[in-house]
């Protein structure tokens, strides 16, 4: 079985050595799960929608996680405009036999503006997962449940740009997915 993820920097690992898709992949070999990442540093679900049909042909996953958002909102993309590339891209898996498709948040962040930007991308995620039936993986509040518990600030889990978790952050975010993921069998 292959679950295929495609996303931003954060799911790219951007700046750590092991984040969370590594935790993934050996967390999931054991059930007979391959996991395959096709993301990048500062793509967007532009860049998603670019080659995800081909991405879609050449791997032909059981699974699919999106995990776009973060850089959108960085980059100035509408959010109108990310929402229907989510839906595309969800569309687009449907008609390649992907019936199992999850949609993930990120992190929440500590600066009001900055968590009121990615909010809307949160939101759009809900919205779409309503609409088309996916399963919407809410790493945001489980991140934010997770800092209330451990007695932790947001930046115990992120790197000096708060748009990217340090490792312990990528661990939280793996912790969120894999609790999501635990029930799917081959």
């Amino acid at each position: 079985m292959k679950l295929l993820i495609r996303g931003g920097s954060i799911a790219a690992g951007y700046g750590v050595r092991r984040g969370y898709v590594d935790i993934l992949r050996q967390a999931l070999a054991g059930k007979g799960i391959d996991v395959i990442n096709i993301s990048g540093f500062q793509q967007t679900s532009f860049d998603g929608i670019e080659t995800f049909r081909g991405v879609l042909e050449s791997v032909a996953p059981d699974i699919l996680l999106i995990h776009f958002g973060v850089d959108d909102a960085f980059q100035y993309v509408f959010r109108s405009e990310f929402q229907e590339n989510i839906v595309r891209m969800v569309q687009t898996a449907r008609t390649h036999g992907v019936s199992r498709i999850f949609l993930a948040s990120s992190q929440m962040f500590d600066d009001p503006e900055e968590m009121g930007a990615v909010g809307l991308f949160y939101r759009s995620l809900r919205i779409v997962a309503a609409d088309l039936d996916c399963g919407l993986i809410p790493v945001h509040i489980f991140w934010d449940g997770y800092l209330d518990i451990h007695g932790l600030s947001g930046k115990d889990l992120l790197l000096a740009d708060s748009r990217y978790p340090n490792e312990r952050g990528h661990a939280v975010i793996a912790e969120a997915i894999l609790k999501w993921l635990e029930h799917i069998r081959p």
